[in-house]
């Protein structure tokens, strides 16, 4: 057996549930990132454009960079009551935070496959990287042949869908390489024989507009940014459109037919799903302090977050809710010490104030894979 296919079993002994082995060479896809950055689309997150150059040439990042091997690992759950989704009084996360953090998860991984490198090839220089390292996760990924890049830029696998948690081993060893994808990034286009074919369906669903084209996403209209990443108010203008997402958002994923049709979990999985910590109940979440957040949520990815940005984006969803039960606890918070938690309270009730009744609510709250 070559040392490339004792990679790729290794790979799956240790858990993971995607493998494949592609040049280290500059991502195509880098000018993608360029003029992504240029446009803004990358909001805040200045660290992407501190480290973009470095992104486009991996030998910045481990000199003599020749291959990287390239890994994924699904955090689909089946989601147990499809009634949780259309209670007004609960709160959505999206499904990868159903759980430990994958960068807990998926680091040691990488760190054993890397070790397992160094005894059967001495000599060998490794980095291991998933999610927050200056490396382009998923071009490689579409590289190695992992799956393609959809429209709504996330990698999606023939095998699992979208939901896949992706890691990168960068080392200076040429392997035997896997077939490329050649919808491997933006720069692909809108090909005939795209997988995606004619269909635009994460486009549309997105209740917020965060696709100005296909391929492209602008994280300053996107619900995953602003409820996750951005530290300050939400833009009054994208409030309504958060519907009750609290953390996250998947709803460009749960309307894709390659979603529907391939998602399967890990075949070691390391999520599920607790109602009353991933579909909590919005009021319950305002009487969280520091203590409560983090006895709920230390660590899974919702700490990240914090507390302060959790409790704004749950008066958010509050307002949009349509309950005018929910006066009171608003009301409340209007009172707190703190002045961006007061503004989303008072946000929050006059958009109740707005709604004749729970009906007008918009529709952005589908949940399961069909």
């Amino acid at each position: 057996m070559s040392l490339s296919d004792h990679i790729r079993q290794k790979a799956l002994e240790l858990g993971f549930d995607l493998v494949g082995l592609a040049p280290a060479s500059s991502p195509a896809c880098a000018a993608a990132l360029r003029d992504a950055l240029a446009r803004g689309y990358a909001a805040e997150m200045n660290w992407l454009g501190r480290s973009a150059e470095r992104r486009a040439r991996p030998g910045t990042v481990l000199p003599g960079a020749r291959s990287v091997v390239a890994l994924g690992c699904s955090y689909f759950v089946e989601w147990p009551d499809p009634a949780l989704a259309q209670d007004p009084w609960r709160g959505r996360m999206a499904a990868y935070a159903w759980g430990r953090d994958y960068h807990d998860v998926l680091l040691p991984r990488l760190q054993e496959l890397g070790q397992f490198l160094s005894r059967e090839a001495r000599g060998v220089s490794w980095r291991a990287y998933t999610d927050t390292g200056p490396i382009l996760e998923r071009h490689f990924a579409a590289q190695a042949g992992l799956g393609f890049i959809g429209r709504n830029t996330l990698l999606v696998s023939p095998r699992f869908g979208s939901f896949i948690s992706l890691g990168a081993l960068l080392l200076d060893l040429e392997l035997d390489y896997d077939a490329a994808s050649p919808w491997g990034c933006a720069g692909a286009g809108d090909a005939p024989d795209h997988p995606c074919g004619r269909c635009t369906r994460c486009l549309s669903t997105c209740p917020t507009g965060a696709f100005p084209s296909a391929f492209r996403l602008d994280a300053r209209r996107c619900l995953s940014y602003l409820t996750i990443e951005h530290p300050g108010a939400i833009p009054p203008e994208l409030r309504v459109g958060m519907g009750r997402w609290i953390f996250g958002c998947d709803l460009c994923q749960v309307v894709c037919p390659w979603v529907r049709r391939c998602s399967r979990p890990a075949a070691r999985p390391f999520l599920r799903f607790e109602p009353e910590r991933w579909a909590p109940r919005l009021t319950d979440l305002l009487e969280l302090d520091e203590r409560g957040f983090q006895t709920l949520y230390g660590g899974t990815p919702v700490a990240r977050t914090g507390r302060r940005r959790l409790i704004r984006n749950a008066l958010v969803a509050l307002g949009n809710s349509g309950r005018p039960e929910a006066r009171p606890a608003l009301q409340r918070m209007r009172r707190d010490p703190d002045e961006l938690l007061r503004e989303h309270a008072e946000w929050a009730l006059q958009r109740l104030a707005a709604l004749d009744g729970p009906g007008s609510v918009p529709e952005n709250t589908a949940s399961t894979v069909e």
